[in-house]
C-alpha cells in the first residue's frame, strides 16, 4: 500500500493507461480523482474501484478547458482533504496527415488537449501540492517526438514533446519545495487509441527491442514508481518504458 493515505488526480482516466493507473494507485491505497470526457466510462470505473474497498471521486469534463483543471483539486481538497500527486494523462493522436495538410484548426486541437491541458493541470496541482508537504505530478508523453518521428503525427510529436520541457521547469522552479515533475516516456501500448489495424500494430511491434507492444498495466506500473516515493529521488527526467524503442534499429 505504497499510496496509502495520499491522494492522486489521474485525468484521461477512463481508458487505456489512464484506467489501468487509477486501479493499481486505488490498489495501492490512493485516494484516487479521475478525470475524462466519458462520463459513463468514468462511472463504471468508480463503482468498480469502491465496490473493491478503493476510495474514488470521478468528475466529467474536458481537459482543454482550465475551468476543469481547476474543478478536479478543487474536488480532491473537498472530498479528501488535499491533494498529493497527479497523472496529466489525457491526449489525442490527431489527424494522421503530414504538415502541410494539417488544418491550424487540428493542429491547435492536439497541442490543447495534450500540452495546454497538462499546464492547466499544473496551474492549480501545484500549488495544492505544496499545500500538502510536496509531492509529484507526472505528465504522459510519448517516444513519438522524441526518439522516433512518425509520418503524420507531426503536432502530436509536438505537444508530447512540449512535455518534456514543461516538467524540467516545474522540477528546477519547484524541487526545493519537496515537488517532483517527470514525464513518462509510453512505447507503443494496446489501447483504443492504438485502434485495430493489424498492419499497424506489427510494425509499432517491430519498433521495440521487445518487438511486441506493451499492455497498459504494464506503462501503470511505470507511472507508480514516478507516483510513489520509490521514485523519492527522480525529477525532471523523462522515464522510458518503451519496451526498448528507443535503442531498437532493427
Amino acid at each position: 500500500m505504497i499510496l496509502k493515505d495520499k491522494t492522486v488526480i489521474v485525468t484521461g482516466a477512463s481508458s487505456g493507461i489512464g484506467a489501468a493507473s487509477t486501479r493499481l494507485f486505488a490498489q495501492e491505497g490512493a485516494n484516487v480523482v479521475i478525470g475524462a470526457r466519458r462520463e459513463t466510462r468514468l462511472r463504471d470505473l468508480a463503482d468498480d474501484i469502491s465496490g473493491s474497498g478503493g476510495r474514488v471521486a470521478y468528475l466529467a469534463g474536458d481537459v482543454r478547458d482550465e475551468a476543469f483543471a481547476r474543478a478536479l483539486v478543487a474536488l480532491a481538497k473537498d472530498r479528501f482533504g488535499g491533494l498529493h500527486a497527479a497523472m496529466n494523462n489525457a491526449g489525442t493522436t490527431g489527424p494522421a496527415v503530414p504538415i502541410p495538410e494539417l488544418s491550424a484548426d487540428d493542429w491547435h486541437a492536439v497541442l490543447d488537449t495534450n500540452l495546454t491541458s497538462a499546464f492547466y493541470g499544473a496551474r492549480y496541482q501545484v500549488p495544492a501540492i505544496l499545500e500538502s508537504g510536496g509531492g509529484s505530478v507526472v505528465f504522459t508523453s510519448s517516444f513519438v517526438g522524441q526518439t522516433v518521428g512518425l509520418p503524420g503525427m507531426g503536432a502530436y510529436a509536438a505537444a508530447k514533446a512540449g512535455l518534456v520541457g514543461l516538467a524540467q521547469v516545474l522540477a528546477v522552479e519547484h524541487g526545493a519545495q519537496g515537488l517532483r515533475a517527470n514525464t513518462l516516456m509510453p512505447g507503443g501500448t494496446m489501447t483504443e487509441m492504438a485502434g485495430d489495424d493489424a498492419g499497424f500494430h506489427e510494425f509499432v511491434r517491430g519498433l521495440h527491442a521487445l518487438k511486441r507492444m506493451a499492455a497498459p498495466e504494464e506503462i501503470a506500473e511505470a507511472a507508480l514508481f514516478l507516483i510513489s516515493d520509490r521514485g523519492s529521488f527522480v525529477t525532471g527526467t523523462s522515464l522510458y518504458a518503451d519496451g526498448g524503442n528507443s535503442v531498437c534499429k532493427t
